[in-house]
C-alpha cells in the first residue's frame, strides 16, 4: 500500500512539472498598450497591426517574455486620454520628449531622433500656368503691399514740394494757390511723373530741377520694382510660394492636435489648423483647405514616398529635431525593464534591421 501511495506521488510531481512551462506560458503577464494610427510607427493592415513602433515593441516582449494587448486608436485626443485614464499603461506610437509631457508621462530610452519637416502639394503640370491668378496673387502680396506703400510715400513728398514751390501761374503744375485742389494738380503730376515721361515741366527753376531728379528717381524705381516682382513671379512658378518652415508665417498650416509641431506654428504666428488624424490632415492638404503641412519628418516623409506620391513634395530642412519614445505612466518602474532591453536591441543590431526596414539604410 505504501508503494503504491508513493508512486502517485511521484507520478503527480512528474505531471506538474511537465506542466509547469506551459502554465507559465498561459500566466505571462499582460499590458495593455495604446496604439495611435500614425505610419510608419504604427499601422493597421486588415486586423494586423504593423510598423516600426510595432516591431520593435514586439521584440521586447518577446525578450521579456509578456503579452501585448494593443488598443488601436486614430484619434490623438483619445490616444492620450488613454493614457491619462490609466486605460493603458504605455503608449508605442512616436511621441516627442516634451517638457509638458514629461510632467505628466515617463519616456523610454529612445527609439528615434526626428525633426519636423514641411510638405506641400506637388502641383506638377496638373495646376499648369494660369497667369490672371498669379498675377493676382502677386499684386496683392506682402511684398508688392510694400513696394506700393514705398511709391505712395514718394509721390506725396515731391507732390508737396512742387506745390509750394510752383503754384499760382499759368505754366505752372499747379495753377491754384491754394491747398486744394491745387495738391491734386501736384499729385496728379508726380504719380504721372513715376510711371511715366510728363510732357510738362514746373515753370519755377528750383521745382523744375527737383521735378527732373524725380522724374529719374521714378525710373530706377519702377525698374527696381518690375525685377521684384518678376523674381517674386519666377521663384513661385518653380519653387512654389512656401519652400520651408522660414515661409509659414501667415500661412494656413495643417498639424496634428496637441503636437510640438502645433506649438511651432503658434509661436511663428503661423494660422494654424489642428486635426485629430493624420489622415484629416493629409486630406485637408490635398483638398485645397491648408496651404503646408508640418509634423514629424519621418511621418510626412512615408506619405509622400507611398499614398501621396507624385501628389505632395517635401520642402526645407528637417527642423528641430528631437527624441522619440515610448510612453509610460509616470513612476512606472516597467520602463526601466523596457528601456534596457531596447539598449540591448541597439548592441545587438536588432534595432538597426528594423530601422533599416522602415526608413532604410544609408547606403540605400
Amino acid at each position: 500500500m505504501t508503494g503504491f501511495i508513493g508512486r502517485c506521488i511521484a507520478v503527480l510531481v512528474l505531471a506538474m512539472t511537465l506542466a509547469s512551462p506551459a502554465l507559465a506560458q498561459d500566466q505571462a503577464p499582460e499590458i495593455t498598450v495604446v496604439a495611435g494610427i500614425v505610419p510608419p510607427f504604427v499601422m493597421k493592415q486588415g486586423d494586423q497591426l504593423t510598423g516600426f513602433s510595432i516591431d520593435l515593441w514586439n521584440e521586447v516582449a518577446q525578450r521579456l517574455k509578456f503579452k501585448t494587448n494593443y488598443q488601436v486608436e486614430s484619434d490623438v485626443d483619445a490616444f492620450i486620454e488613454a493614457l491619462r485614464s490609466k486605460k493603458a499603461e504605455a503608449a508605442v506610437s512616436g511621441v516627442y520628449y516634451t517638457t509638458a509631457r514629461d510632467r505628466e508621462f515617463d519616456f523610454s530610452y529612445p527609439i528615434l531622433e526626428a525633426g519636423l519637416q514641411v510638405m506641400v502639394r506637388d502641383t506638377g503640370l496638373s495646376e499648369g500656368a494660369t497667369p490672371l491668378r498669379d498675377v493676382f496673387a502677386l499684386l496683392f502680396s506682402r511684398s508688392a503691399i510694400a513696394w506700393l506703400s514705398v511709391a505712395l510715400l514718394i509721390i506725396i513728398v515731391p507732390a508737396h514740394l512742387i506745390w509750394l514751390l510752383d503754384r499760382g501761374s499759368e505754366d505752372s503744375v499747379s495753377p491754384d494757390k491754394s491747398y486744394w485742389p491745387g495738391i491734386l494738380h501736384t499729385l496728379s503730376w508726380a504719380t504721372t511723373a513715376l510711371v511715366l515721361q510728363v510732357q510738362q515741366l514746373p515753370g519755377r527753376w528750383l521745382a523744375r530741377v527737383i521735378g527732373l531728379l524725380w522724374m529719374f528717381a521714378g525710373v530706377v524705381f519702377v525698374t527696381l520694382y518690375t525685377a521684384q516682382l518678376t523674381a517674386t513671379l519666377t521663384v513661385e512658378q518653380i519653387h512654389g510660394p512656401i519652400n520651408g518652415p522660414g515661409d509659414l508665417p501667415g500661412k494656413r498650416v495643417a498639424t496634428v492636435a496637441h503636437s510640438t509641431a502645433a506649438t511651432f506654428l503658434r509661436e511663428i504666428r503661423a494660422e494654424v489648423q489642428e486635426f485629430p488624424a493624420v489622415e484629416q490632415m493629409y486630406q485637408a492638404l490635398l483638398d485645397h483647405k491648408v496651404d503646408a503641412v508640418l509634423m514629424a519628418a519621418p511621418t510626412l516623409r512615408y506619405f509622400a514616398a507611398h499614398d501621396g506620391i507624385r501628389r505632395v513634395r517635401m520642402v526645407g530642412p528637417e527642423f528641430n529635431k528631437q527624441d522619440i519614445g515610448f510612453v509610460f505612466q509616470l513612476g512606472d518602474p516597467f520602463r526601466r525593464r523596457v528601456s534596457s532591453v531596447l539598449l540591448a536591441l541597439r548592441e545587438d543590431g536588432t534595432y538597426q534591421r528594423l530601422y533599416d526596414k522602415w526608413f532604410g539604410s544609408e547606403t540605400d
